[in-house]
């Protein structure tokens, strides 16, 4: 495809095809990336309180809550090395706004998921408190607001929508989240629970019960989320394990250049303790420990002549003069249903370092030390569409060129479709855009970055 066509395609949108009232696909804009000595995180922003203002939170599909910083707020930054400038939320001054007691039938249900605590009082406020696997952490208390949005409903047509939404102030953060290098407002989950905002809007009529994303994996970043199932050629399914409280899928084998790895399948069953989760909170990629060292030797055994192996602070590294994808082998995960997910060395690689004509890098993917779960973080997603589909209890993927616009459908009918892109449905926004200039930051800190799962 010429630049010319693809910026075309990229900025068009094609109105629905064929007819009836459907909920249109909720467009967020994407920025960050997934290079960890860039950003290591993807953000989207979000319009919330009246009069509205924007909020950048991160797009975690790890949780469930989307929660943001309040006024007043111990330990939340009040600048950010993104080059974004930081809010904090308001309630007495959104007119909109009104704080959830404990009495309300919507924390009875978070107590349940323990995404809830309460004191005695039914009219005490309904409190949270979340830890992350990275070790950070946050509380604060549940709030209904407005929150802002444009709806594509085809024929060229963007809608202004709005909805009363539940989600967290947060007045308190610790750990990494206190720190200012990729500070954001909050944090956007996309779980599945009833709290989730894809779960409020669905119930409300207002979308499907299914997204989708594509994260672009160049450092400048970007890509496309929408509520919606992006329906594109290549897309295979497979099922989400239920009743999980995280994206679960069946992994049964890992092969490098078509070989099987030599690893127990039973390794991979989803317990308690051991599973695959997929995580858009996490920036890189944990194996589970049994699988990791069979990973690694297959990749080492595999690689080109020309490329020299070593081992840099612990980890597996390579020097190189060509092309990775000349040099390295393929990895393919296999999910029930003999699905495919193909893995390209730029999935499973990070750049350490250039000297001259040679690169130094360095398998991305980290050992989950004592813990058979594998998360399958940003590294992974990157370059890729998935598709949540809450409906059908699947979840789908492609690879794909995520700086192109994709065709999403708005209903169970697969005739029904608009065409969306990177376009900014929030029209254009005051605050300073991301710039992507992050000072870097040191190898072992950046391979610890992210931590597990974001629950």
């Amino acid at each position: 495809m010429q630049e010319s066509d693809r910026d075309r395609a990229r900025h068009g949108r094609r109105g629905l095809l064929g007819g009836g009232g459907v909920a249109g696909v909720v467009d967020f804009p994407v920025e960050g990336s997934a290079n960890p000595f860039m950003v290591g995180l993807y953000f989207t922003r979000v319009k919330l309180g009246s009069p509205p203002k924007e909020y950048f939170v991160q797009i975690d599909t790890g949780s469930d809550i989307l929660w943001v910083a309040c006024s007043p707020c111990t330990g939340c930054p009040s600048s950010s090395g993104l080059n974004i400038q930081l809010e904090f939320f308001n309630p007495d001054t959104s007119s909109t706004s009104s704080k959830i007691p404990c009495s309300d039938d919507r924390c009875t249900s978070a107590l349940q998921t323990g995404e809830a605590v309460c004191q005695t009082s039914d009219s005490s406020p309904c409190g949270y408190t979340f830890t992350y696997g990275d070790g950070s952490g946050t509380s604060g208390y549940y709030v209904s607001d407005t929150m802002y949005f444009d709806t594509v409903m085809g024929n060229e047509q963007t809608a202004n929508s709005s909805a009363s939404i539940v989600f967290g102030c947060s007045n308190s953060q610790s750990g990494d989240l206190t720190k200012t290098d990729r500070a954001v407002d909050g944090i956007f989950g996309f779980g599945q629970h009833q709290l989730s905002v894809v779960s409020q809007l669905n119930s409300l009529g207002v979308s499907p019960k299914v997204f989708s994303h594509c994260l672009k994996g160049s450092d400048n970043g970007g890509g496309i989320l929408v509520l919606g199932e992006i329906v594109e050629p290549g897309l295979v399914y497979t099922p989400l394990v239920p009743s999980q409280p995280h994206y679960n899928l069946n992994l049964e084998s890992i092969a490098v250049n078509g070989q099987k790895l030599p690893i127990d399948s039973s390794l991979f069953t989803t317990s308690n303790t051991q599973g695959t989760i997929v995580d858009s909170g996490t920036t890189l990629a944990y194996l589970a420990d049994g699988a990791y060292d069979p990973f690694v030797n297959a990749i080492t055994a595999a690689v080109s002549p020309s490329v020299r192996s070593l081992v840099s602070k612990g980890n597996q590294c390579f020097v190189t003069s060509s092309s990775v994808d000349s040099s390295f082998p393929t990895v393919s995960l296999y999910f029930m249903g003999g699905v495919a997910m193909t893995v390209k060395p730029e999935n499973y690689l990070l750049q350490q370092a250039s000297i001259d004509n040679n690169v130094l890098w360095c398998i991305g993917w980290q050992r989950n030390q004592g813990q058979q779960i594998t998360i399958l973080g940003d590294l992974v997603l990157k370059d890729k569409i998935f598709v949540y589909d809450l409906a059908n209890m699947r979840m789908g993927w492609t690879d794909y060129d995520c700086s192109t616009s994709v065709n999403v459908t708005t209903s169970s009918g697969k005739n029904q479709y608009v065409n969306t892109g990177q376009f900014d449905v929030n029209g254009g926004s005051p605050r300073p855009p991301y710039s992507g200039l992050v000072p870097t930051v040191a190898v072992a800190v950046a391979l610890i970055f992210g931590g597990f799962s974001r629950r």
